[in-house]
C-alpha cells in the first residue's frame, strides 16, 4: 500500500539515490581487511584453529559482497530500506545472512569456531538489527566478533562485541525468550 509516508520518503531519497555506486564498486573488499578480521578470529583463543579463521574471514566478506551485489545494494541501509518499502527495489539484505553463515560454516566442518545470533532492540527511533557473532567454540557470544553486512550498506562492518558500543547487543535467543515472556503476560 502506497501512503503519503511512502511517497514522501521516497522523495526524499532520490537526491540521495542518485548519488548511490554501483552495487560491485560498493561491496569492493577494502585491501587488508580480511587479514584483519581473520587474525581478530584467530585471536578468540589458542584453540582457534588458524585455517577455520582465514576460510571464515573469507568466506564472511565473499558471502557478504554476493549478497550485496544481488540485491543491488548501492545506498545506506535507510535509502535501501526506503526503496524496498516503495516497491523501488525488490529486497534487502537478507536477514537471515546470520542463520546462512551458520549453515555454510557447519557444511565446511568447522570444529573450533560457531556463529551465533545477536539482536540490539530497537529503543527511540532505531529499529531491532540482527547481526551475526563468531565466537570460539563454546563462548558466550560476548567474546565474539560481531559480522555486521548491513550497518554500512553492504560493506562487511566488524569488532568485538565489547568494542562495538553503537549496539547493545544481547544474544538472540535472551531477546526472543524475553519477547516470549512478555507476550505472556499480555
Amino acid at each position: 500500500m502506497i501512503t503519503r509516508r511512502n511517497v514522501l520518503l521516497g522523495m526524499a531519497s532520490l537526491p540521495l539515490a542518485a548519488c548511490g555506486a554501483t552495487a560491485e564498486k560498493q561491496a569492493a573488499t577494502p585491501n587488508g581487511e580480511v587479514s584483519r578480521l581473520e587474525r581478530m578470529i584467530a585471536a578468540m583463543g589458542p584453540d582457534v584453529d588458524p585455517d577455520e579463521a582465514a576460510r571464515a574471514a573469507r568466506r564472511a566478506f565473499h558471502h557478504t559482497r554476493q549478497l550485496a551485489v544481488e540485491y543491488e545494494i548501492t545506498d545506506s541501509p535507510l535509502v535501501h530500506n526506503s526503496k524496498v518499502n516503495m516497491g523501488w527495489k525488490d529486497r534487502g539484505l537478507c536477514w537471515h545472512w546470520a542463520e546462512d553463515m551458520e549453515k555454510r560454516l557447519n557444511a565446511e566442518g568447522f570444529r573450533t569456531l560457531e556463529m551465533k545470533r545477536a539482536i540490539a532492540e530497537g529503543r527511540g527511533v532505531r529499529i531491532d538489527h540482527s547481526t551475526a557473532v563468531i565466537t570460539a567454540k563454546g563462548d558466550p557470544f560476548t567474546k565474539g566478533v560481531v559480522l555486521d553486512p548491513w550497518r554500512t550498506g553492504g560493506v562487511l562492518y566488524f569488532a568485538t562485541v565489547a568494542e562495538d558500543t553503537r549496539y547493545a547487543w544481547e544474544s538472540r535467543e535472551a531477546v526472543m525468550m524475553r519477547r516470549r515472556d512478555l507476550a505472556g503476560l499480555a
